[in-house]
């Protein structure tokens, strides 16, 4: 039986805003599109008929830069709550936190994070410090501005180290050229980041272990995942590239796959679920976050990402973790709408009393 309630999906209109989005300085048909955001559209229909199982209204909408027409459809429709995919509005990743402000002041409840956790996680910068703050490890990093002039005497970080744009998600602008070994190698790729993004860029000490994904939903960490690099040609770093997450003709994406459930021993699968826990409170997030991690050749893991609202399409790596632990797709939407409509219930009865 189906819930009686009315559920508005708000997602972002692709555009692209980039000359290039594989953080390589070659353009091609699939380079100079945000193929993170296009990719998406052909999700909404399905999303839409898995929700019209469980609830009685479901509508969505794209959302971009026209505010009074965004605010006007959503207070027409007055939703229940909002399932909220919006990642950027018109190709501005800066904007993901305004869109959930939005939706607060116009007093709807909504799907995953609030906005201050989604802007705190946007800069990778921010999250360190406040990661840190609650103990959890963190690659050594540091942040440049465009064009700061570097050099040996004021470079302190060990090589090799991986340069990632300050404020973009979805792997923009990462690519094999990110892993450097040295200084001058540091520099002209640097320049090149800053010509093309034209903002901050913020470099890590390279963790050359295993990459393992932790997936949060509510208060319970879904098996782990883990990416296997195997037949990734022994020139290329072992990194979740754009091309990887986005281009199947690519070498990356054919030789970057997910294995879920990762097999790990006892004391790691332990710690990666301990710290995904405790970074998913650091960073006050809610509902359903993905944290990344690199294991050192010590076994200790470092937090390189914490994603709130991160990608749950069909083939993402939340759906397969949920999959993994017996959540079936059209279930896990449901779970998430349930936290949303959950708090719209509670507020409606404080309204009441």
């Amino acid at each position: 039986m189906k819930v009686n309630s009315k559920i508005l999906v708000c997602y972002n209109a692709p555009v692209s805003v980039f000359s290039i989005y594989n953080g390589k300085p070659n353009i091609d048909e699939f380079t100079n599109n945000d193929l993170s955001e296009n990719g998406f559209i052909n999700e909404i229909s399905q999303i839409k008929n898995n929700l019209s199982g469980f609830f009685t209204e479901v509508k969505a909408i794209p959302i971009d830069r026209n505010v009074e027409h965004t605010i006007d459809s959503i207070n027409e429709y007055n939703p229940d709550i909002i399932f909220n995919f919006v990642e950027s509005v018109e190709g501005i990743a800066s904007y993901e936190f305004c869109m959930a402000g939005l939706y607060q002041l116009l007093g709807y409840n909504f799907t995953g994070n609030l906005p201050a956790t989604l802007g705190n996680c946007l800069n990778k910068s921010r999250t360190k410090y406040i990661l840190a703050s609650f103990g959890i490890s963190t690659p050594k990093s540091t942040t440049l501005k465009p064009f700061q002039q570097l050099s040996k005497n004021n470079f302190s970080l060990n090589f090799p180290v991986i340069l990632k744009l300050l404020k973009e998600d979805a792997s923009i602008g990462i690519s094999e050229l990110s892993v450097v070994e040295d200084i001058n190698s540091l520099e002209k790729h640097l320049n090149f980041l800053w010509d093309t993004y034209n903002q901050e860029v913020i470099v890590e000490e390279y963790i050359s272990g295993r990459e393992l994904n932790a997936a949060v939903l509510g208060d319970n960490v879904l098996p782990i995942s883990e990416i296997n690099f195997d037949g990734l040609p022994d020139n290329l770093p072992k990194i979740v590239t754009y091309e990887g997450k986005w281009i199947e003709k690519s070498v990356y994406y054919q030789h970057t796959k997910p294995v879920c459930p990762a097999k790990l021993n006892k004391d790691l699968k332990h710690k990666i679920e301990k710290t995904a826990l405790l970074a998913f409170e650091a960073m006050g997030c809610r509902d359903y976050a993905r944290i990344d991690f690199r294991i050192d050749k010590n076994g200790n893991p470092f937090v390189i990402e914490v994603n709130p609202n991160p990608d749950i399409s069909t083939d993402s790596g939340f759906a397969r973790a949920s999959a993994s632990a017996g959540i079936p797709y059209p279930e896990l939407l449901k779970r998430i709408a349930d936290f949303a409509l959950t708090r719209e219930n509670n507020d409606s009865q404080n309204r009441a009393s």
